[in-house]
């Protein structure tokens, strides 16, 4: 068991390691253009992928918006169940996030996302819908690409393929953006 909990560990530091840096410069970047101009930020994904979407809102909207005194308008379309599963029910699945996409969004709002694949059809179809009205999209995805990887203007690959670990670094980029407002390093 030890031998195999080093290699993890092994495996996660290379996976922390390939983060394209300049990328999540980029990202930060215009997370912090859509806040000067009071544009929505929107983060979608699935499964855990969903719960870190829900965690960034989380720390944006709260701690990122405390330590530089404007509030972020920032939300996560995964978090609300009845909406998602009414959507799911009466129209597709592939839905869940581009008609909710269709509510709220608007022309230079934000749109990003984290995934694993880069192919789920719901993040593919809401990004080919947020890049035909104006939205500003950022994909953070793994080593597979993926399809959101030829749609997103913006892309953060993590060079790895184990769920897992991918996941944990899209949250270690999500964490990063927000501290770069909380450390106040993003001014």
């Amino acid at each position: 068991m030890k031998n195999w909990l080093q290699s993890y560990i092994a495996a996660q530091h290379r996976a922390v390691d390939s983060v394209p840096l300049d990328a999540v410069e980029k990202a930060t970047q215009t997370v912090r253009t859509a806040w000067e101009n009071d544009r929505q930020i929107f983060a979608i994904g699935n499964g855990g992928s969903a719960a870190n979407a829900s965690h960034f809102a989380t720390d944006l909207g709260k701690g990122s918006s405390d330590a530089v005194g404007k509030r972020f308008r920032v939300q996560s379309l995964t978090d609300n169940l009845a909406w998602i599963t009414a959507l799911g029910n009466d129209y597709s699945y592939d839905d869940i996030f581009l008609r909710q996409l269709q509510n709220f969004a608007r022309s230079g709002d934000v749109l990003i996302t984290a995934s694993v694949s880069g192919s789920s059809p719901n993040l593919v179809k809401a990004f080919t819908w947020a890049k035909e009205n104006g939205l500003q999209t950022i994909a953070m995805v793994g080593a597979k690409r993926g399809k959101l990887a030829d749609i997103a203007g913006q892309v953060i690959v993590v060079d790895d393929t184990h769920y897992g670990r991918v996941e944990d670094v899209h949250m270690h980029i999500f964490h990063m953006i927000c501290y770069a407002f909380m450390e106040k390093t993003a001014e």
